[in-house]
Formats: C-alpha cells, structure tokens, sequence
C-alpha cells in the first residue's frame, strides 16, 4: 500500500483509498461505542459537536483539498484520543485513572494528554494546509501551525467557558473538567502550543537527517 507524505505525491478516489478505508471504519465503530456506553449522553452530545462538524469539513475537501496519508493518519488519532474523553468525560476517563495512580499523580491527566496531542499531532496537516492551501513559505508554513494551536486553543476555552456557564450550566463541571485547577485553562493552553512545537522541531529535525529517497525506501510514494 502507497503511503504518501505531502498531498502532491498521489491522488486517489475514496474508493481507492486503501488507508482510508481502513481508518474510517475503525474510527466510526470507535466513535459508536463511546456513545453506546457512555456514561454522561448530554456531555457526549456538547462534546462531540465539533467531532461531527470536523468529520463533514474533511469529507467536503477530500476531492479537491485531499491530505497527504501522513495527516489523515495524524488527524486519526488526535479524534480517537478525543471521543474516547467523551465516553467518560475527561475528568472521569479510565486510562487517565490508571496512569494517575501509576505515576502517583494528583489528578487525572487525561484532558492534559488530549490538550498536548491537539499540537502534537495536528501540526505537520496544518503545516501541509498552509503549504499547498495557502501557497505560504516553508518557513511561514512552520511558523503557523504554533501560533494557530494557540490562537485555537485560547478560542476553545473560551468557548468551554460559554458552553458551561451560559448554555448548559448542568454540564458546566463535567465538561469544563477542570478538577479543581484554577489554571486549567491557562496550562491546556500551554500543553498544545508545546505539543505543536516539538512536532515543529521533530520535522524540521527529520528533514535535515533524513533525504526524501530515503524516506521513499520505507514508504515509496509512486
């Protein structure tokens, strides 16, 4: 199977899209199944609202503004990390409970996690974006992807601000999970603008070890 880097390597219709093909499917039984057994449904529903207008946008410019295979690999498992927070709510998440008491640590950690990836793992297809969408410089193109984590971020808690106090003041606590931290906000922010510069720094580092035939060897692009 192909496996192509950047958007301009190949193009291929969804049905012969073998990658997709197989992350799709997984990620909607995924999905079902938070739904299925979770324990909070209206948490779930304010959760994944975004989830559902993200799924529609990426349908929409799959023909004409197709990703590399590389993000969609990426946006893949920022969204699993994410639904699986809305089965439980963060706060209340399994896997966070388990690595708070492997590490002894005061909380649980999961919201801290998915904050993290959101920049880890969205910025080499944001940084794809703003390369072949934007037509930005490959310098600006790096620039962007931190700069937009954070401007994302700061909207996304201003946004849990509203959905809690003002909307759905009974999800407040549930959805905000801020588990008594007063900083919350301030330190989520804070964990995805780091997550998208060491994804930054890791590709600028990959692209200077690393020639393209060398890379083409493992995941051969034609």
């Amino acid at each position: 199977m192909k496996f192509s880097f950047a958007n301009s390597d190949f193009r291929l219709s969804f049905s012969e899209d073998k990658l997709l093909w197989l992350l799709v499917p997984v990620f909607l039984g995924l999905w079902i199944f938070t739904f299925v057994g979770t324990t909070d449904i209206a948490n779930w529903i304010i959760e994944n609202a975004l989830t559902f207008l993200s799924l529609v946008a990426l349908f929409i410019s799959y023909k004409n503004r197709r990703l590399s295979d590389m993000s969609y690999l990426l946006i893949f498992l920022f969204m699993c990390l994410h639904v699986y927070g809305s089965k439980y709510t963060y706060a209340e998440n399994p896997l966070g409970f388990w690595l708070q008491e492997l590490f002894n640590t005061q909380r649980n950690h999961y919201d801290r996690i998915v904050h993290f990836s959101f920049g880890f793992l969205l910025a080499y297809p944001m940084r794809e974006m703003f390369m072949n969408w934007g037509k930005l410089s490959k310098k600006m193109s790096m620039i962007m992807p931190v700069e937009v984590t954070l401007s994302i971020s700061g909207l996304y808690e201003l946004i849990e601000w509203a959905v809690a106090d003002i909307f759905f003041k009974a999800q407040g606590a549930a959805y905000l999970g801020t588990q008594g931290d007063i900083w919350d906000a301030q330190k989520d922010m804070f964990l995805a603008t780091c997550g998208a510069l060491l994804a930054i720094l890791l590709i600028a580092m990959m692209k200077k070890l690393f020639s393209k035939k060398q890379v083409e060897e493992y995941f051969p692009t034609k």
